[in-house]
Parts: C-alpha cells; sequence; structure tokens
C-alpha cells in the first residue's frame, strides 16, 4: 500500500472516530456496505473513488484536486484552520520564531 493511501485510509478513520459514528452507523448513513468499510480502513481492498466520496461527504470532509506545486500551501491552511474548530484543542503554529536564535 502507497504511503498516500495510507494517508487517505488513516484520514477516513480518524474523521469518522471524531464523528462518534461507528462503522455501521457510517454504512447506513453513506450506503457504502459496513463489510466494506471495514475493509478499506484495514487497506484490505482497493478505495473506489464513489465509496470515497460518499464516506467523505457523511464525515464531512471535501475532496478536490490541486496542482501538487500548491500542495504545501493547502497543507499549511488545512493545518490553521484546525485551531478555529469548537473543540477546543489549539494546533501548533506552522513555524516558530525562536528569540535565541542568532540567524
Amino acid at each position: 500500500m502507497s504511503y498516500i493511501t495510507e494517508q487517505i485510509l488513516t484520514s477516513l478513520r480518524e474523521a469518522r472516530t471524531r464523528k462518534g459514528f461507528s462503522q455501521r452507523e457510517l454504512s447506513a448513513r453513506s450506503g457504502v456496505p459496513q463489510s466494506h468499510i471495514s475493509k478499506i480502513e484495514s487497506g484490505g481492498v482497493d478505495l473506489r473513488v464513489s465509496s470515497l466520496i460518499a464516506l467523505a461527504r457523511v464525515l464531512d470532509l471535501e475532496l478536490f484536486v490541486a496542482p501538487k506545486k500548491s500542495v504545501p500551501a493547502i497543507k499549511s491552511i488545512i493545518r490553521s484552520s484546525k485551531g478555529n474548530h469548537d473543540d477546543g484543542e489549539l494546533q501548533s503554529p506552522a513555524y516558530n520564531l525562536d528569540e535565541d536564535s542568532d540567524d
């Protein structure tokens, strides 16, 4: 399994857990069979785009295609926006200015 595929599967599993959904509940909401969700999360099957879209919609995730050059900027925006959620969890800044640095 590729690193990118693992990232997607981890993101889906974490989003499901954050929402408090069991695989069975996600199945009922998305129309994707629970057994297939289990296989997807364990990396046992190739994830079809139609299943990915159905799961993402229920989990409040958005899928998009972006130019490779834009990925670092997009990831930075996502990291910074995570600190704005109401769950009280603050994210570390993308960078820190070290006052003791002689640079």
